[in-house]
């Protein structure tokens, strides 16, 4: 039987593109075992923070589970519920408008854990008290303002396709 996980994430930038941070909060079902989790990066953009969130909480679980993911991102929830991602695979990375995914870096890096974990996708509204949520904006915010931020590789890759 998989443990079952919840998981919360948020994604921060100050600025968009500008220093960004992303935060995890994991808990256990039915336990008070928590772990946080947060980074960031030098010159990112939210959307980018919102996936690594999500696939840094997911790449944190050591074996297979049940996992409850809560983010405030609608672009990410909407990417994995409508089925936009499996879209984008099929369609060689582009949109409907054919125009290249943006993040595909990050896209394409989180495709084994959702094939790994069981996630069930959960959209919260940001910033309406959900006592999880605002402790992973606090984590991705705190990131964010850090000094001394490595950069986000992907970033530039992206900057350079457009």
């Amino acid at each position: 039987m998989k443990k079952n996980v919840l998981a919360y994430t948020d994604g921060s930038c100050l600025g968009n593109p500008g220093p960004g941070g992303w935060g995890v909060l994991l808990r256990l079902a039915g336990s008070t075992h928590e772990k946080e989790l947060s980074g960031g990066f030098l010159l990112t953009t939210n959307n980018r923070m919102e996936i690594t969130a999500v696939l840094e909480a997911l790449r944190a679980l050591k074996e297979p589970c049940a996992v409850d993911l809560f983010s405030d991102s609608q672009y990410v929830c909407n990417a994995i519920r409508k089925g936009w991602l499996a879209s984008w695979q099929k369609n060689s990375w582009r949109k409907s408008d054919k125009k290249p995914v943006k993040n595909k870096d990050l896209w394409e890096a989180l495709l084994p854990f959702l094939q790994t974990h069981d996630v069930t996708f959960h959209w919260l509204k940001g910033h309406a008290g959900h006592p999880e949520n605002e402790r992973c904006d606090v984590l991705a915010r705190t990131q964010a303002s850090q000094k001394n931020l490595p950069e986000d590789i992907g970033m530039q890759y992206e900057e350079n396709q457009s």
